[in-house]
């Protein structure tokens, strides 16, 4: 051993010195590391640094949630604060670090619609989404201070200024797009389309850009189409003879279908030529409208002889006319060519036979009187001046209708 130190250069008290400062040194260290944790650990606490609103503070909690965390702090929420970790998340680490953004009015200025908005965020994106509203990518947006104390109160204004909308259509491809360029090359350019040697633009580049617009890319030749339409609903009038005449329920609304249809298109000089249909696929059926039609009308009382007298009909007509409404209208005033009875028909602009003696159209017995439509009387008397203008006399108008057929 002796002879080991003496061919050592350093002395031996020295090696002694270090080997101890090294110990206390070790210790040292683990005895700051033991007491980093123990407060929390040795005691089951765990640490929670409260960030919130610029200002940090430190707490030592067994609580299990951020919410039971914060009421042991006394440190209040509004309803429209946000909390990260979220106020009922179980907490089952040592140390969380949490943050709290504390909501602030935003007024948010979409065009001519101001809305106003209580907000924990910070971006407009987030702003936008929890207050409902979309934002395309094309749409910018700017926050700053309100300067309007009055109108907005404190806090910040969101001024959206929305990319005008217009129709793509790309190579027989339709899109609804968005843009806040100028002219139609800046959109172009903006959206990195460029045009090839055989395309041709429906439009100059420097047409100025406006809502509504629509800019179509075509290269000649044969090319295809697809789009959606619309497939129209049918409407079934149901006759209900238990209401009034004028009455109408919608039962069931009806609702237009949805088909996607391609075309083959023929393109000469950005112009179309030709289109053919070479499929349609429909996407979505069509709801047929159901509609109650009421048919009751509040006839004249009296038999057909009284309604013809009270058409003024001289009683030796009276059996030419009923051989006439026989073979017409049945006596049934809201009777329509073919044999339906509806009397909001010909009200509504109805171009066939219509009422007791047919009448085509049936809105040329106004003449007669404003109730035409459901009154077999006035539909009387405007046949006598019908008959006797035309045939002479209803006797000439039966004589006619066994010769023809028709009156």
């Amino acid at each position: 051993m002796r002879s080991i130190l003496q061919k050592s250069k350093t002395p031996y008290g020295v090696i002694v010195a270090i080997s101890c400062f090294a110990v206390l040194m070790l210790g040292i260290f683990f005895a700051a590391k033991t007491y980093a944790i123990s407060p929390a650990a040795a005691s089951g606490k765990r640490l929670i640094t409260i960030h919130d609103d610029g200002q940090d503070r430190g707490i030592l909690t067994r609580a299990t949630t951020m919410r039971e965390a914060l009421k042991e702090a006394n440190i209040q929420l509004d309803a429209n604060d946000t909390v990260e970790p979220a106020l009922d998340e179980e907490l089952v680490g040592n140390n969380y670090e949490a943050n709290i953004y504390r909501a602030r009015p935003v007024t948010i200025v979409d065009g001519a619609v101001r809305t106003k908005v209580m907000s924990p965020y910070r971006t407009a994106s987030q702003i936008i989404k929890e207050a409902g509203m979309a934002l395309h990518d094309e749409d910018t947006t700017k926050i700053e201070a309100s300067t309007d104390l009055l109108s907005e109160g404190s806090g910040v204004r969101l001024t959206i200024t929305r990319a005008m909308p217009f129709t793509l259509v790309l190579y027989g491809k339709q899109v609804q797009a968005y843009t806040q360029a100028k002219t139609v090359g800046e959109m172009l350019s903006d959206k990195k389309i460029k045009l090839a040697k055989d395309d041709t633009l429906s439009l100059s580049e420097s047409t100025q850009m406006k809502s509504g617009l629509i800019v179509e890319l075509w290269r000649n030749g044969k090319q295809t189409l697809t789009q959606e339409e619309d497939i129209p609903f049918e409407t079934e009038k149901v006759q209900d003879s238990s209401h009034e005449v004028g009455y109408k329920e919608v039962k069931t609304p009806g609702e237009n279908g949805k088909k996607t249809v391609t075309y083959e298109l023929i393109m000469k000089n950005g112009q179309e030529a030709g289109r053919t249909v070479i499929q349609s696929v429909e996407t979505k059926k069509a709801v047929k409208q159901v509609e109650i039609i009421g048919t009751k009308s509040n006839l004249p009382p009296g038999s057909h002889q009284d309604w013809m007298a009270a058409a003024g009909i001289s009683e030796s007509d009276f059996g030419y006319v009923n051989y006439i409404v026989g073979r017409e209208g049945g006596w049934e005033p809201c009777k329509v060519q073919g044999g339906a009875i509806d009397c909001t028909y010909a009200a509504n602009g109805g171009r066939m036979g219509y009422g007791i003696v047919q009448a085509t159209p049936g809105a040329k017995m106004s003449s007669a009187g404003a109730d035409w439509a459901t009154n077999p009387i006035t539909q009387l008397r405007w046949a006598t001046g019908y008959a006797v203008g035309r045939y002479g006399s209803w006797e000439g108008a039966y004589n006619h209708w066994l010769a023809s057929h028709n009156w």
